[in-house]
């Protein structure tokens, strides 16, 4: 038992994976820090605790406009890309689609692009247009890089997937509809809706995108926040991403309890 408490092997395991937790997490923590202090300026130690930031930002009708249009399009989002790249993964993975592996490389493209670069082009295409940058550009836009996310976690469920149940469901006198509803679509809920977290947070936090195709006085709260870097620099700027941050365990949360995380586990 003391050998193998003592194993180098175990011991560098440990040690590496605490670095990178520490590395990963220390930035939270001096957010955290920078959020609670009452100087507008980051202090160690800090001098003391305040909500004064908190205040601010809830209380800062800028702030509160650019929050809600960030929720409203991440949730538009969210339903768009899951229905898309559901869609899509099933397309490809059942349809005996000519050039499948192409077509996947093809949607998976804006991944592999710089988001400012895409964010220029659909900004000089809605130029070309002449449709100017409406709301629903915006959402087009983070719909694009927010559906290859969906598409891969979905296309994963279906290469593990067993297809003799839907054969056994078939059998049994099922129609092709009823099978999708009753046994294609819950076994591959967990794929579609753990695509779907990262699609509301990928387009919730989309910055690059959004700076090319906002409106004055429309902006997304990543912009605002930007915009207001130019000027000042205080505890606001922590309290949003605090605000940012538990927004998004929040909604992990809620699928844990809604449908629980084990599901995604072979993900």
């Amino acid at each position: 038992m003391s050998t193998r408490r003592t194993d180098p092997g175990r011991i560098a395991y440990f040690a590496v994976n605490g670095a990178i937790l520490t590395f990963l997490l220390a930035p939270i923590a001096i957010i955290v820090v920078f959020a609670l202090n009452p100087t507008p300026y980051i202090a160690f130690p800090p001098v003391g605790v305040t909500l004064r930031w908190f205040e601010k930002f809830f209380t800062s009708p800028e702030f509160m406009d650019s929050l809600l249009l960030s929720l409203q399009v991440a949730l538009i989002v969210l339903v768009l890309s899951m229905l898309i790249g559901g869609l899509c993964a099933l397309a490809l993975a059942r349809g005996n689609v000519p050039g499948a592996r192409l077509l996947t490389a093809f949607f998976m493209s804006p991944l592999m692009l710089p988001a400012i670069l895409t964010g220029l082009a659909l900004f000089q295409l809605y130029l070309l247009m002449d449709i100017g940058r409406p709301i629903w550009g915006l959402v087009m836009g983070h719909t694009l890089v927010a559906v290859p996310y969906v598409l891969r976690t979905t296309l994963a469920v279906l290469h593990n997937f067993d297809r003799r149940i839907e054969e056994a469901a078939a059998v049994h006198g099922a129609s092709p509809t009823r099978v999708f509803f009753e046994v294609t679509l819950p076994l591959i809920r967990p794929g579609v809706f753990a695509g779907g977290i990262f699609a509301f947070i990928v387009s919730f936090d989309q910055f690059p995108i959004s700076l090319f195709l906002v409106m004055p006085g429309g902006e997304t709260l990543p912009v605002v926040l930007f915009n207001y870097m130019k000027f000042d620099l205080d505890g606001a700027i922590a309290a949003a991403s605090m605000v940012s941050i538990l927004m998004a365990v929040t909604v992990v949360v809620i699928l844990e309890k809604v449908i629980g995380l084990k599901a995604y586990a072979k993900l």
